[in-house]
């Protein structure tokens, strides 16, 4: 590769991501190359691809930069705000997008297809996110809620905000999902507790909650597959 000195507008033409996208197709650049074009630009004596590499070397990965909020992107000299939304747009469409099983109705029928779904969303966040999957008869999603963002406890994971979005929808049961931002799905005391609380809960409103699923990075553990919604379950 050409060297950045006097920017990308310097290089020979074949060298250019943009050019070599156009002509080779995505897949022929380089994690740099294509964080380069997000950027667009520079800044002086520093082109778009020292950015990109710069944070690559930052966060250690596409991923790891895709996991970080909008604000700290935005702070980091030569990025600003209007580059950052831009990352995070992308970042987000690109989550969306593995996040689909298919262009129909969305059916969670196994730990798998919630995995399938949920886990692009939810295993790069920096933060336990608490949310609700509603399901109708038939195990089709009709939407989802986000209930807590923060340390999972009871008192951010009120047994009300769990239940009165699948009342108001009319669900005939629900998931819960959270994700564990160390990358490890090992459920803690508080998971477990926090579950049983709302199972009960669930059986006082004759509401069935199929699973508690917890992402981890790759890779996510089933409450229900362990036995803990059932009483007597782990602990």
């Amino acid at each position: 590769m050409t060297s950045s000195a006097g920017g990308i507008g310097q290089w020979p033409a074949e060298d250019r991501p943009r050019e070599r996208l156009y002509h080779k197709g995505a897949e022929s650049l380089a994690d740099a190359e294509l964080l380069a074009i997000q950027l667009g630009s520079g800044l002086a004596g520093r082109s778009a691809m020292d950015m990109a590499h710069d944070l690559l070397t930052r966060y250690g990965s596409l991923s790891g930069l895709a996991g970080r909020g909008v604000a700290e992107l935005g702070a980091i000299r030569g990025v600003g705000p209007v580059k950052a939304v831009r990352l995070a747009a992308l970042f987000e469409i690109t989550r969306r997008l593995r996040s689909r099983n298919g262009h129909g109705r969305v059916v969670l029928g196994s730990p798998e297809q919630v995995f399938a779904r949920y886990g692009p969303l939810m295993e790069d966040l920096k933060k336990e996110v608490f949310r609700v999957a509603l399901l109708d008869a038939q195990n089709g999603l009709l939407r989802d809620v986000v209930i807590s963002e923060g340390t999972l406890s009871a008192s951010l994971v009120h047994p009300r905000e769990v239940f009165k979005p699948a009342i108001l929808e009319s669900a005939a049961s629900l998931i819960l999902l959270h994700n564990h931002p160390s990358g490890d799905p090992t459920p803690s005391r508080e998971d477990l507790r926090l579950t049983r609380q709302l199972v009960d809960c669930s059986e006082l409103l004759d509401l069935r909650i199929h699973d508690h699923v917890i992402i981890g990075r790759e890779r996510f553990i089933s409450l229900a597959q362990r036995g803990a919604l059932s009483r007597g379950g782990e602990t």
